[in-house]
């Protein structure tokens, strides 16, 4: 399955927007969190998707 992760700084501009494959939606969330990790990118706003379904969130 794709999902989409996007990382915003506090002006609105998109800091990342990367396409993740993952089999399951947890496994994603791990990737996601691991993704966000790697660039210090866990406190800055932002979403992952799938299909519209909302599966990570910060603001």
């Amino acid at each position: 399955m794709n999902y989409f992760l996007t990382v915003y700084d506090p002006t609105g501009e998109k800091l990342l927007d990367e396409q993740l494959e993952a089999s399951s939606d947890a496994e994603a969330k791990e990737l996601g969190e691991l993704k966000l990790k790697e660039h210090g990118y866990e406190e800055h706003t932002h979403r992952m998707i799938r299909s519209g379904k909302l599966l990570l969130f910060h603001r």
